[in-house]
């Protein structure tokens, strides 16, 4: 019986003390040129609650005032207008166009224009398209004022982070957050996306390298990435870690003496 005891000690010792692969991409071998053509860099789309930033230039002063703030300015002088126009361009990067539930913005002289289901570029192609009606030779700049992805769980700085560009991928927004802590699992990386009405879940593995070729290696906008915790911070967390230590003190000291006496 206490040959069986002892064995199960000492079970429990080795598993508890079994390694954890922390290392992303361990599957590739070392010293070896790794190369795969990039097939899911797939380009976010606009979305409903997206928030756009949408300048337009032209020739025409006047003109450039009434698209990008809906009223037309008087300018007195080049150097008056200069001024005016820095002030426009930092409220309407700071307001913005808001895309509606059905999909629409609402631009100036246009009217409602249906933005969503379409790329940054094709956004700008369709409202330069529409403005050739009213200017001449239209220069229009479309951009993501709220172009954000959350990365949450097992991370040194779990934060809300809004992105600068329309591109970023997993590992980027995993150094933003700080990267996983020893307890974040690796293997079970979990990325909540909506898109189009639907929201999808999938879980990444990013001790292999397949994750790199995965359409959600590339986020997208509202992304959430969650890192799970693995089982001894959860056992850290428990209640009843206070007692597990002691039941572990008390195992330790039992497992010495039944090794003595055999």
């Amino acid at each position: 019986m206490r040959v069986k005891f002892f064995y199960l000690i000492a079970f429990l010792f080795f598993v508890s003390c079994t390694p954890r692969n922390l290392a992303y991409f361990n599957d590739l071998q070392e010293q070896t040129e790794y190369s795969e053509n990039i097939q899911n860099n797939n380009i976010p789309k606009i979305q409903p609650d997206d928030l756009l930033s949408i300048t337009v230039t032209s020739l025409s002063p006047e003109a450039n005032a009434i698209f990008n703030r809906g009223e037309v300015m008087q300018t007195a002088s080049i150097s008056n207008f200069s001024i005016a126009s820095n002030v426009t361009t930092n409220n309407l990067y700071r307001e913005g166009y808001l895309v509606d539930e059905e999909g629409f913005i609402n631009f100036p002289v246009l009217g409602k224009v249906k933005v969503s289901g379409l790329t940054r570029v094709q956004a700008t192609e369709k409202i330069a398209s529409d403005l050739k009606q009213h200017i001449k030779d239209p220069i229009i700049n479309v951009r993501y004022l709220n172009f954000k992805v959350t990365v949450v769980g097992e991370v040194n700085r779990p934060s809300t982070f809004t992105i600068p560009t329309q591109k970023i991928n997993i590992l980027e927004a995993l150094g933003m957050a700080g990267d996983m802590t020893a307890f974040g699992k690796r293997e079970n990386v979990l990325v909540i996306r909506e898109e189009g009405g639907v929201r999808k879940m999938t879980r990444l593995n990013l001790n292999n390298k397949e994750v790199l070729s995965s359409p959600y290696f590339y986020l997208q906008q509202n992304d959430v990435v969650y890192v799970e915790p693995d089982r001894m911070k959860e056992v850290q967390a428990s209640a009843n870690t206070r007692t597990l230590s002691i039941v572990a003190a008390a195992a330790s000291i039992v497992s010495i003496f039944v090794a003595r006496l055999f």
